[in-house]
């Protein structure tokens, strides 16, 4: 094995996958790029990293909902290009030609183009490492898409693409032996 620089570690066990999150300041939509995702206690709680660089975390303070929309491959080049400009100058809707869809318990949309969409509500936000704690509190998939695959960031301006998936369900429902 050769000796990674320790600063490119993360990019080892970068998390779920990239997501983009809508949020409303009281005015306006807006849409941001999350690479940092993680699924909480196999409920509907998620965590996403974000901070107040980002234009869209005071919405996420102020109003304490957002919608969690699962792009696909497809859809790699305007997931980068909405990470890469600042909704305070831009209308990211407009800009990279997506459709906002009214969310039925949150004021922020769905993004029609998404394989699925998550309304969310904060629940808590960890000051000290960026962390915002959501709740689901509805949930929506595109079974009609064809594209399904979703992309993972490693962090260094590459991504991973999901691939076929294997199926593992009636092993994993199997009961452990005693003593295990």
């Amino acid at each position: 094995m050769q000796q990674l620089e320790l600063s490119k570690a993360f990019t080892l066990i970068e998390s779920g996958p990239v997501v983009l999150v809508t949020t409303h300041d009281g005015k306006k939509d807006n849409i941001m790029t999350i690479s940092w995702t993680m699924v909480m206690d196999f409920t509907p709680l998620f965590a996403i990293t974000t901070s107040a660089w980002n234009h869209s975390f005071a919405a996420l303070r102020k109003n304490r909902e957002c919608v969690i929309a699962i792009p696909t491959v497809d859809l790699l080049d305007k997931v980068v290009g909405i990470g890469m400009c600042s909704g305070a100058d831009t209308d990211k809707f407009a800009q990279f030609k997506l459709t906002s869809v009214p969310a039925k318990l949150v004021r922020p949309p769905l993004i029609k183009e998404c394989l699925a969409n998550i309304e969310c509500k904060v629940i808590d936000i960890v000051k000290k490492h960026n962390i915002v704690v959501l709740e689901g509190v509805a949930a929506y998939l595109d079974g009609t898409r064809k594209e399904k695959r979703v992309v993972h960031a490693v962090g260094d301006g590459t991504f991973i693409v999901d691939g076929r998936k294997i199926d593992r369900k009636q092993m994993m429902a199997a009961k452990l032996p005693s003593g295990v």
